[in-house]
């Protein structure tokens, strides 16, 4: 069973949802689901960015900082020494750096396996999320934390974080796209799975080392969300016209 199959699932015990699924193709199914999650990441970011602009996460962002350091040595963090050098190593995995790497081996291996729809896809869409956190980032201009001092040095606003952005934005159209190119379902819930929990990891790490507010992260989260499911929904119409490599079978079981 696919990440799709369980969303369908999920979906189905929604009145009403279940029987118009029932009543489409797979593909015309897929895209039924991908466009709620894309729609819901996108009303949950702009409703999350309109409190942050009215100051009314002030108060919550405050407590979950503080929360996180040692009382009466703010520039301290919790735990031991080596935690907050594993979160220093966990943060460069959102670095513009290591996500290009890992953006251009993808883009290779796809060339390689002749996808090459899909790699321009790929390309677009990275490419396409940094010009719109960027963008993003100069238009709300939000100060960053200075409630406690920085884990490392940072150069741009602070909402929406763009480590936490762009990890989404990445990882999980890279999890999307390398899903597609395997059989197994086991297999892709492990891909889906890993670029899930670098996401998270890369968020909690710019929250921890306080160079982030906590709906910064949120914000990164939801939006970069958002623009991932977007892509996979460009994608699924594309492979629909046949315009985009279409995705590997599943094994019959019998053979």
């Amino acid at each position: 069973m696919t990440f799709l199959s369980h969303c369908h699932r999920l979906l189905s015990g929604i009145p009403g949802v279940g029987n118009l699924l029932n009543r489409v193709s797979r593909m015309e199914r897929d895209t039924l689901v991908v466009l709620a999650l894309t729609a819901g990441a996108f009303y949950l970011f702009l409703t999350l960015a309109d409190e942050v602009m009215e100051g009314d996460t002030r108060s919550l962002d405050e407590r979950i900082l503080l929360a996180l350091r040692v009382p009466g040595d703010l520039s301290n963090p919790i735990g031991p020494r080596w935690l907050e050098e594993s979160m220093r190593d966990l943060t460069a995995l959102g670095g513009t750096t290591v996500l290009t790497l890992m953006t251009l081996a993808v883009l290779c291996f796809l060339l390689m396996v002749r996808k090459h729809q899909t790699a321009i896809l790929l390309a677009v869409s990275v490419a396409g999320g940094a010009v719109l956190s960027s963008l993003l980032k100069w238009g709300y201009s939000r100060p960053r934390p200075e409630l406690v001092p920085h884990g490392m040095d940072v150069y741009s606003a602070s909402f929406p974080s763009g480590h936490s952005m762009m990890s989404a934005v990445v990882y999980l159209t890279l999890g999307a796209i390398l899903a597609r190119t395997q059989a197994r379902w086991r297999v892709k819930a492990f891909l889906f799975g890993l670029a899930i929990a670098l996401t998270l990891l890369v968020g909690a790490s710019r929250l921890y080392l306080g160079v982030h507010w906590p709906t910064d992260v949120l914000g990164g989260w939801t939006l970069g969300a958002g623009w991932a499911a977007l892509c996979w929904l460009v994608m699924l119409y594309l492979q629909s016209q046949g315009e985009v490599e279409p995705e590997e079978p599943a094994p019959d079981p019998a053979a």
